[in-house]
C-alpha cells in the first residue's frame, strides 16, 4: 500500500464572524443567501494545516484486499475502524484503525448481504453498517461482524431507467436521510401529462422504511434531460441530522434544519459559466432510448462537515481537459419478466494522477467564505470523521488519501 502524501497546508488568517468585504447577505422568499466574492475571510497566516497520515488502496497493488474498483465512501466506526465502500467489486473493506485488512462483507448478488454496485455506507454507534443498494431497491443493514441483520425497503425507484447512486445518512436518532441519485435517468412517458412538481432531493426515513419527510427543491429548467443532469447533488449530514447540499453544475450550496428548514443558500465567484452549454438529446424508436446527455461545466465533486461546523467543498478551479476526463458508462439490459442487468465501465485516461484543476473551499456554519487551498491531484470526494479527513481518488488511483486536521 502507497503512503505518498504531501504536506497540505492552509495560509489563513482568523476569521471574521461578521460579513467582510467581498461578502454580500440578502434575504430571498424569507431565506438568507450568502453571496462570496474574493478569496474569502481568512489571511495569509497558517490557521488550519491537513497534516498527511496515510494512502488506503492502490489501483496497483497485488493485493486483492486494497486494490478497490470504484470506491464510493470511507466511514469510520467508534473504535476507529475504516470501511471501504468497494462499489465496483460489490463489497465492504474493513480495516483498524492502523489501516490493516481484517475483513471483507458482501459479495455481487441480491440476496441477504449481497449488493448489485452499493451505492452509499453508513455506520451507527453499535458498529452496524447501512449499505445503500439502490439496483436492489434497497438499505443493507448488517451487524459490526459483517452478518446479516435487516433489509429496508425504502429505495422504490418506479422508472426502469431510474438508475443511480443514492446516499444514505444517520441524522437524528431513529431516522435515516437519503438523497436522490447523483445522476438520474427519470424517462417521462411523451404520451403522458408532465409531472406537476420534480421530485425533492432529500427523503428521510424510520429505521423500516416509511417516509417521515421530504425536502430540497430542484430547480426547474422546463427540460427533461436538463432537470435530471443539472440538479445532481451532493450531499452530508452533521451529528445534530443537518444536511448540507452541493450542486455541481449550479453554483449553490444549501444547509437545511434536520426538521428540513432551509437555514441559509450559498454561492461564491467562480472563473468560468455555469450556463447550459447544450441540452441534450432523447431518441425514442420502438421500445429503445437513445440519450445524449446534456453539456454542463462542473463546479463541485465533494462535501463534508468538521467537528467545528465548517463546510468542506471539493471545488474546482478550471474545467477538466479532454484528455484528464474519467468517468463511467452504464450498461443495462431488461429481461421479459422484468429483471435487470446492468454494468459499469470506467472510460478515460486513468494513467493519469496529476492535475491543478481542484481546490478545497471552506465555507464557515453560516456560508460565508473562509478561504480555499490548491489540490495537485484528482479528487472526487471529501469525508470528515472527528479529526480525520479523506479525500477520494474514485476512478484513477481507486484510494483514499487520510489527513488529520490541525487548528
Amino acid at each position: 500500500m502507497r503512503t505518498r502524501a504531501a504536506l497540505i497546508v492552509i495560509a489563513f488568517a482568523l476569521a471574521a464572524t461578521l460579513a467582510f468585504a467581498g461578502q454580500k447577505t440578502e434575504t430571498v422568499n424569507g431565506v438568507k443567501v450568502v453571496h462570496n466574492s474574493g478569496p474569502g475571510a481568512w489571511g495569509k497566516s497558517p490557521k488550519v494545516t491537513l497534516e498527511p497520515v496515510r494512502t488506503l488502496g492502490d489501483v496497483d497493488t497485488a493485493d486483492e484486499n486494497v486494490a478497490f474498483y470504484m470506491p464510493s465512501i470511507i466511514v469510520v466506526d467508534g473504535a476507529g475502524n475504516l470501511y471501504v465502500l468497494d462499489t465496483g467489486n460489490h463489497r465492504v473493506q474493513k480495516f483498524g484503525p492502523d489501516g490493516k485488512y481484517l475483513a471483507s462483507y458482501g459479495r455481487q448478488g441480491q440476496g441477504p448481504g449481497e449488493f448489485y454496485y452499493p451505492a452509499w455506507l453508513a455506520v451507527d454507534a453499535r458498529g452496524f453498517l447501512y449499505v445503500s443498494d439502490p439496483n436492489n431497491q434497497r438499505i443493507e443493514v448488517l451487524t459490526a461482524d459483517g452478518k446479516d441483520h435487516k433489509t429496508i425497503k425504502g429505495l422504490e425507484q418506479g422508472d426502469p431507467l431510474l438508475v443511480g447512486r443514492g446516499p444514505v445518512f444517520l441524522g437524528r436518532p431513529g431516522e435515516i436521510v437519503t438523497g436522490a441519485p447523483r445522476m438520474r435517468f427519470i424517462m417521462n412517458n411523451p404520451d403522458e401529462k408532465k409531472p406537476a412538481a420534480l421530485p425533492k432531493l432529500v427523503k428521510v426515513l424510520d429505521g423500516d422504511g416509511k417516509t417521515l419527510r421530504e425536502f430540497g427543491e430542484p430547480r426547474d429548467f422546463d427540460d427533461e434531460l436538463v432537470n435530471n443532469a443539472a440538479n445532481e447533488v451532493i450531499m452530508t449530514v452533521d451529528g445534530a441530522g443537518q444536511v448540507y447540499l452541493v450542486f455541481p453544475v449550479q453554483n449553490r450550496i444549501e444547509k437545511y434544519a434536520a426538521d428540513g428548514r432551509l437555514l441559509w443558500r450559498a454561492d461564491r465567484d467562480l472563473p468560468y459559466s455555469m450556463e447550459i452549454k447544450e441540452k441534450g438529446k432523447i431518441e425514442r424508436q420502438g421500445g429503445g432510448v437513445s440519450i445524449r446527455m446534456p453539456d454542463l461545466n462542473r463546479c463541485a465533486t465533494g462535501v463534508a462537515v468538521d467537528a467545528k461546523g465548517r463546510i468542506w467543498v471539493v471545488g474546482m478551479t478550471r474545467q477538466l481537459r479532454k484528455e484528464e476526463q474519467v468517468g463511467t458508462s452504464v450498461s443495462m439490459t431488461m429481461s421479459s419478466g422484468g429483471g435487470r442487468t446492468i454494468g459499469y465501465q470506467v472510460q478515460g485516461d486513468t494513467e493519469l494522477r496529476k492535475t491543478d484543476a481542484y481546490k478545497l473551499e471552506v465555507f464557515d456554519a453560516d456560508g460565508a467564505l473562509l478561504g480555499s487551498m490548491p489540490l495537485d491531484f484528482f479528487v472526487d470526494g471529501v469525508f470528515i470523521y472527528g479529526d480525520r479527513l479523506f479525500l477520494m481518488d474514485k476512478y484513477r488511483g481507486t484510494q483514499f488519501k487520510e489527513y488529520r486536521i490541525k487548528g
